[in-house]
């Protein structure tokens, strides 16, 4: 590709998708929608102006592995301690459930291969929290019971899907499923827990200081960006997916993350926050190349719309998705209203959903047409979920304060 053609080809990714973004955004529907819509209408499924050549491929790349930073550093690792039972419980059955009953219905129903069917199972078990905290905050119940346990579990969500994501990645490289590698990547995770946040300690005290007798700007994000890469590399030196290594940066330089059993690791908050305000613009830059990627990598005229499998495929898999989730939520002790709220709020699959679907798409183990049925599944849960839970405060929580659901006196959500 030429280079001017290159430029015209990423002005138009970046426009385009900041435009339709704003445009879903007016209409209370998730970001990430109008940048997938993007890649769709740039895409080979509609205009056909744009292909995912491998330099915006490698742009791709980058924006997913800042992508998975963001998550990192707006975890709340003390947030998993003070949720409480209630929000593992929640976190536990929309990730086992979803994980088991998408391998049993793609394995037993319709037929596909066991690493076909994990992957399927594992994109399934995404919780966007993205989305799930814009939606509780403009609902302005983030800080209510059933929000709490909603955030507590999204963020293990969160957690449990990264380490899922390395262990399918090293499924998807070696060709089948291997106990010795499960091994070797829990192991780097372990390791990182161990190791990474006094370096990450040292390496933000390193940077402050050099910040301060700097004489030029830009330095946080240089060597924050840095350390990201390195991260990343050091991921794929291990055998793991190279996104885990900016999660694996990102949550060590949290302003919220302290080193296991009980010994606190005193971050400057205010130098964090620093880190994280400078980062985004950069994230928010590369991010939606991501998206528009996955928008384009999905020819839709390659799909065969008669056939029925795709539509039954999408059906099947929605109906579990949304399901799935409201297992955990089914479990807890609260009220019925809170504990449609909480299922609701799992529900969206969001940004995570889609790096697991592209990863299966990437990496072959996702053919056209069960790569078309994932993102549709991704798409109408992350679409659809807001709008429902928004319905549902509506017309059950806001008629009157009478009219909720109360938390039993012997069983109250405990925090």
């Amino acid at each position: 590709m030429d280079t001017h053609t290159f430029f015209v080809h990423l002005l138009l990714i970046l426009i385009v998708s900041r435009l339709l973004a704003e445009l879903a955004v007016r209409f209370q529907a998730p970001a990430v929608i109008g940048e997938l819509t993007a890649g769709v209408i740039l895409g080979p499924s509609l205009l056909g102006w744009i292909e995912p050549t491998t330099t915006i491929q490698l742009l791709a790349e980058i924006g997913i592995i800042l992508l998975l930073f963001k998550v990192g550093i707006e975890t709340d690792i003390r947030r998993l301690i003070n949720a409480g039972r209630q929000s593992l419980i929640v976190a536990m059955g929309g990730f086992f459930m979803p994980l088991l009953s998408g391998f049993a219905l793609s394995y037993w129903i319709f037929n596909l291969g066991g690493l076909v069917s994990l992957f399927i199972g594992g994109t399934l078990t995404a919780t966007s929290i993205g989305i799930t905290i814009r939606v509780l905050s403009d609902l302005k119940r983030q800080h209510e019971k059933e929000g709490e346990v909603v955030l507590g579990a999204a963020v293990l969500d969160d957690v449990m899907g990264v380490i899922l994501l390395a262990i399918l990645y090293e499924f998807s490289i070696s060709g089948g499923v291997s106990v010795t590698n499960v091994g070797k990547v829990l192991t780097f995770i372990m390791l990182f827990f161990l190791f990474a946040p006094i370096a990450a300690k040292l390496i933000s005290v390193m940077i402050r200081r050099f910040d301060d007798y700097s004489t030029t700007p830009g330095l946080i994000p240089i060597m924050i960006i840095s350390l990201v890469l390195f991260f990343a590399w050091l991921a794929h030196v291990v055998g793991a997916p190279e996104l885990l290594g900016g999660f694996a940066a990102g949550l060590a330089l949290s302003r919220r993350f302290f080193l296991p059993f009980g010994m606190a690791l005193h971050n400057d908050r205010k130098f964090a926050g620093r880190i994280e305000v400078q980062m985004n613009p950069i994230v928010y830059i590369f991010s939606p190349i991501f998206f528009v990627t996955v928008g384009l990598s999905l020819s839709l005229r390659e799909i065969d719309w008669s056939s029925p499998f795709i539509w039954s495929f999408a059906l099947s898999f929605f109906i579990i998705a949304v399901a799935a989730k409201f297992f955990g939520a089914m479990l807890i002790n609260a009220g019925i209203r809170q504990r449609v709220a909480i299922g609701l709020a799992m529900v969206p699959r969001g940004e995570v959903g889609l790096i697991f679907a592209e990863l299966g798409r990437s990496t072959n183990i996702f053919d056209i047409e069960v790569y078309a049925g994932m993102i549709i599944v991704i798409t109408l849960t992350t679409l659809l979920s807001p709008f429902a839970l928004k319905w549902f405060y509506m017309h059950y929580f806001e008629q009157s304060s009478s009219a909720c659901d109360q938390y039993p006196a012997n069983g109250p959500l405990t925090r």
